[in-house]
């Protein structure tokens, strides 16, 4: 693979180099006495110019507007040290800024390269699929909606869409963070620029190219950097102030010792060592270098954070409010129960009940169907099905009237105070009944969404991390709400909640400390505007997600959550290492100077190598990727399969941290 070698064309690099090459020549040719003095000196200034431009450019500019730069306060000190005849020294000083200009400038590029190479898996061409025997290559952008596209095995997907037809298993780790491959099928929706392993895919395009969920995140993330956290905003406004004194102090350092009878050069000279020394670029880059590095790696780790201050706010949340449906569980019921009549077998109620259902939309109905099939029973033919409106739905089978729906549908039936007691004993656990029944007996059959399998230990690792409540908020029942927290472990629930209560309930918890809140992103949309951070869940094909969420959780998995948090603190405490690293070496070199035990030279190589030094520290953030336990590996209703685990083992963990 070509190496990127693009850094060598960057105007600071190449001012580097010919700061150096310049400066040396010009050292080289001084120490020589039989070359003209001339000669050094143009090869000074070129050195100069070559070392300083750039920081005379943006030094003005912030000048112009009414900012007073680091940039400035080096070209000030250089031009002072040539003005004392200390050229080697200002060019030494001009040299190691640029230089650390140049490797700052790269590395956080390598922040952004980290989000915007994920462009570059996206295919430029198409196989579009005209008929069943033809088949055409056309640029992504001339696709529409509703048109379908065959990707083969090896393939890259172009554009978001739907599968029509065919199976295969999509690798996502480019855009989820997810290790595993998910199987697809017809139904699944895949996206622009996941990875096709086995099997031939016919795919309906349901978005434009430019508007996949690969080119949406690659704008968010943009749009990101451009958010400053609020401790990056007041080392900013910090900094104007600080340099504001830097100048005066050297001004008042240079002066005031001439005015006392002082030696004039050695006093100029101790002033601008002072000022190089006590320039804030290394306070300037310790919370930018963090909090970019952070949020790319918050991005491969599928996690969308909107700017370094919501990342910020997440370091000091200590409550998590949690929505149920499309949350905590997936937001599609599953058959966990069937309860006969004596005499009757369950699988005879579920059968008569499947047989029915297969006519009906809802989804009660279509999850009954598929745990007829999953038993793999007969289904037999039902005729004359049709919908009792505020009841349920009913058919002949058999040549038998069968009867699905509440216990309303079934008054005066001889079984239905038998069923009415059974019944309430599976709703207080969280279940959903559905009652069944021929003239041959009755049952009942119980239902209940179901829980993502990492939740529970999400929880448990929220705790851990020092979140002191975790409190859900649903618009299901009271009594599912509770049988779900008491699952989870959640330390409160509420549930029968619209959203504006959703909204008044996430006031209140913002009463009592930081909240965050993790939703879908739909009817939670103004409980995530109101609280401290909003999460959204279902960000992939989401847009009310993107647009009300400060945070997305793209992979759909909540072992993310407790990451994010401990991304957070992570990113605050390597800043707060990096300030005080900073202001500590600039005490240091500020009373050593004073002391007169520094000279101009070694005073730029501590400033810089400090300054190098801390943003290295805030770039070890790039590292942070989600590393935890092995979870779910796809996501049941996404239509994927997970590989079987051993009996009793943990659906998943908490996630965790590299070590950085």
């Amino acid at each position: 693979m070509p190496q990127d070698r693009s850094w060598l064309r960057d105007p600071l690099t190449v001012a580097t180099a010919f700061t150096l090459l310049l400066g040396a020549a010009a050292m080289l040719t001084e120490a020589r006495p039989s070359i003209p003095a001339l000669i050094p000196r143009i090869l000074y200034l070129a050195a100069y110019v070559a070392g300083g431009w750039h920081a005379t450019i943006t030094g003005l500019s912030s000048l112009r507007q009414g900012r007073i730069e680091v940039d400035l306060l080096m070209v000030l000190a250089a031009l002072g040290a040539a003005v004392l005849g200390h050229w080697e020294e200002g060019v030494i000083l001009l040299f190691l800024f640029t230089l650390s200009n140049a490797l700052q400038a790269l590395a956080l590029d390598r922040t952004r390269g980290a989000v915007a190479s994920l462009m570059k898996l996206r295919p430029d061409r198409a196989l579009l699929v005209e008929d069943e025997d033809t088949l055409r290559w056309v640029p992504i952008e001339d696709l529409a909606v509703g048109d379908v596209v065959r990707i083969r095995p090896g393939d890259r997907v172009p554009v978001d869409g739907r599968v029509r037809s065919g199976r295969s298993w999509i690798d996502e780790s480019a855009m989820t963070g997810e290790s595993m491959p998910r199987s697809k099928g017809p139904g699944d929706e895949v996206y622009a620029g996941t990875l096709n392993q086995e099997g031939t895919l016919d795919v309906e395009v349901t978005r434009p190219a430019s508007d996949t969920v690969l080119a949406r995140i690659v704008k968010v993330v943009e749009q990101a950097r451009s958010e400053k956290a609020a401790l990056q905003a007041g080392i900013d406004r910090f900094e104007q102030r600080y340099a504001q004194v830097v100048i005066l102090g050297t001004v008042a350092l240079a002066v005031l010792p001439i005015l006392a009878g002082a030696d004039v050069q050695a006093s100029i000279y101790r002033a601008l060592t002072v000022m190089v020394v006590a320039s804030p670029c290394a306070v300037a880059i310790a919370a930018p270098a963090a909090f970019l590095s952070a949020l790319s790696a918050a991005a491969r780790s599928g996690l969308l954070v909107k700017g370094g201050r919501y990342l910020e706010q997440l370091a000091d949340i200590d409550i998590v409010a949690v929505d149920k449906t499309g949350t905590l569980t997936y937001g599609r019921p599953r058959v966990v129960a069937v309860v006969p009549v004596p005499g009757r077998r369950p699988e005879e109620i579920l059968t008569l009940a499947a047989a029915v259902e297969s006519h009906s939309e809802h989804p009660l109905g279509i999850a009954i169907v598929k745990e007829a099939q999953r038993r793999g029973l007969d289904l037999p033919q039902a005729v004359d099905a049709q919908t009792v409106a505020g009841q349920g739905i009913q058919g002949m089978v058999d040549g038998r009237p069968v009867r699905i729906g509440s216990s309303s549908f079934f008054a005066g039936d001889p079984a239905a105070q038998w069923l009415e007691r059974r019944s309430a004993r599976l709703r207080e656990h969280g279940m959903t009944v559905v009652w069944v029944g021929d003239p041959q007996g009755a049952g009942l059959i119980a239902l209940r969404d179901e829980i993502r399998p990492e939740a529970r230990a999400a929880i448990a690792e929220l705790k851990r991390l020092g979140v002191k409540r975790v409190v859900m908020i649903s618009g299901d029942s009271q009594a599912v709400a509770d049988a779900v927290a008491r699952r989870l472990g959640i330390d409160e629930a509420y549930g029968e909640l619209l959203p504006e209560d959703k909204v008044a309930k996430i006031e209140e918890l913002a009463q009592q400390g930081r909240v965050a809140m993790l939703g879908d992103g739909i009817n939670d949309a103004p409980a995530l505007a109101r609280a401290h951070v909003g999460v959204a869940m279902g960000g992939v094909g989401s847009d009310i997600a993107l647009e009300s969420a400060d945070v997305v959780l793209v992979s759909d998995q909540l072992d993310r959550i407790p990451y994010l948090l401990e991304l957070g603190r992570r990113t605050r405490r390597v800043v707060y290492q990096g300030l005080t690293a900073a202001v500590s070496v600039i005490a240091v070199l500020v009373v050593a100077t004073l002391l007169g035990r520094v000279r101009l030279a070694l005073g730029v190589v501590g400033h810089e190598g400090s300054t190098v030094l801390v943003a290295l520290n805030g770039l070890r953030m790039l590292f942070a990727t989600y590393r935890g336990g092995a979870g779910p590996q796809a996501s049941p209703g996404r239509g994927a399969q997970s590989p079987a685990r051993p009996a009793g083992a943990r659906a998943g963990t908490g996630g965790r941290l590299d070590a950085v």
